[in-house]
């Protein structure tokens, strides 16, 4: 056990300080720009949650990256694994051209959809449409680090997530506050902060993949080019089940948000600072998450799908830990941390009682994460396509609109509609993992 406690933690600690710079910036941002006041929290929160959902629809090319590379490493099959990063590339540029699209024509239309107010459709139009631009990198940049986990080489995509964000940070605060001689740019300034940032990620990832893995392995091999189109319809199939999986979930998140706009500017701010200080822990679940993904994957390719099982448990319960104490420093710190967003005292109140409530229960977020994660592993992709679906429309989205709308139990009726969902989820997905029949599980093949 304590040989694979070790293994785990030196594959998950890099990715957990990989998301936690990325959470981190996103923090400090809506820090930065929140001090613009309660109306452009709400803009940047709901254009998080629409960059969520733009994300979450393409979000299955990098997953599927990432257990299809683990199994082919295991397998000590990396010419498969290279050339299917590549019709994943190819993917990945199609649709970022789409995003971009969208973003160019319906930033203000999305906004407006939402159900925000005019002002606030008005005032974060331009930014929601830099956000899009920068979400076409993102998801490039999301491809790219699949495939490093999927070597395991989680401290390398830990260091390219460090080189980008601090940039990030820097040219929100000067962008946006006209700081060190650059122009005094508002909201807009942070937007661009954005698109920089992820634009710069994309040419140091590929600098690496064409450079630093070349020699290792043979990234630039001209048979890698070549699409295999038996390789193509796999990757559209996994792709296709993960990204639905994620975009149901990411909709009903959307759903939920406009639900909760309808509560007013204020309840919005207090929803978003609390999602913000919220992400932490999703952190460590994503973080976990990812590692049982390797884990297990890289022990499917190696024909031990039962030493996978295990690790896969060993993963859960180091994740849990650190969820437990994560949320022991939310629930006692909650109102001092959501101070630090604003000074409005209807918004930090109300976020902080959001948080001590939610604290304790984001352990079946990290349920959900872990073992979704193990199942992404050995190619499980079907059920979680399934049960996603289930959850989020026949669960969350019904729970929210009664508690909300029906029993009026405003901001805390959201939250509780959202925490039954992910209890919900989290146990189901940890119950197919140790009902799965492990001895059955093979290598992830394409069929002709």
């Amino acid at each position: 056990m304590l040989r694979n406690w070790k293994e785990i933690l030196l594959l998950a600690i890099p990715s957990l300080v990989s998301f936690a710079s990325m959470t981190m910036t996103g923090t400090i941002n809506l820090i930065l720009v929140g001090q613009l006041g309660a109306l452009i929290i709400a803009i940047v929160g709901v254009s998080n949650i629409i960059m969520y959902n733009a994300f979450a629809l393409f979000s299955g090319i990098g997953h599927t990256v990432n257990y299809l590379v683990a199994q082919n490493h295991g397998a000590g099959d990396m010419k498969k694994g290279i050339q299917r990063t590549y019709i994943a590339m190819y993917m990945c540029l199609i649709f970022a051209v789409l995003i971009a699209v969208v973003g160019w024509v319906g930033a203000d239309d999305i906004l407006r959809w939402t159900g925000g107010s005019k002002e606030l459709v008005e005032t974060g139009d331009f930014y929601l449409e830099l956000r899009f631009y920068a979400m076409s990198f993102g998801i490039v940049n999301f491809a790219f680090h699949g495939f490093l986990r999927g070597i395991g080489a989680t401290k390398l995509s830990m260091v390219v997530s460090l080189l980008v964000n601090v940039p990030i940070i820097y040219l929100t605060y000067t962008l946006t506050f006209g700081h060190w001689g650059m122009p005094d740019l508002g909201l807009t300034g942070a937007g661009i902060a954005i698109l920089i940032g992820e634009g710069l990620q994309t040419l140091i990832c590929v600098f690496i993949f064409f450079i630093v893995l070349h020699k290792k392995y043979h990234t630039r091999s001209r048979i890698a080019f070549a699409i295999q189109w038996v390789e193509m319809k796999l990757l559209m199939i996994e792709s296709g089940k993960l990204g639905i999986q994620e975009f149901s979930l990411s909709i009903s998140m959307y759903i939920f948000t406009a639900f909760v706009a309808r509560l007013g500017d204020h309840a919005l701010a207090a929803n978003e600072v609390a999602l913000s200080i919220m992400s932490f822990g999703f952190m460590p679940a994503f973080a976990f998450g990812s590692t049982a993904t390797i884990l297990v994957g890289q022990h499917v390719g190696k024909g031990t799908p039962l030493k996978g099982r295990r690790v896969g448990t060993d993963t859960a319960i180091l994740g849990s830990i650190f969820l437990i104490l994560l949320g022991t420093v939310e629930f006692i710190f909650a109102k001092q941390i959501t101070h630090l967003y604003t000074n409005d005292p209807e918004v930090y109140k109300l976020a902080a009682y959001l948080i001590q409530v939610s604290a304790f229960l984001q352990i079946f977020d990290g349920l959900l994460n872990f073992y979704a994660g193990g199942l992404r592993g050995i190619g499980d992709t079907t059920f979680l396509l399934r049960v996603s679906f289930v959850v989020s429309w026949f669960i969350f989205v019904p729970l929210a609109y009664v508690f909300i709308f029906v029993f009026h139990w405003g901001s805390m009726g959201a939250w509780l509609a959202l925490y039954a969902f992910l209890m919900v989820f989290g146990i189901a997905v940890m119950v197919r993992f140790y009902r799965t029949d492990w001895t059955a599980v093979r290598l992830k093949e394409a069929s002709h």
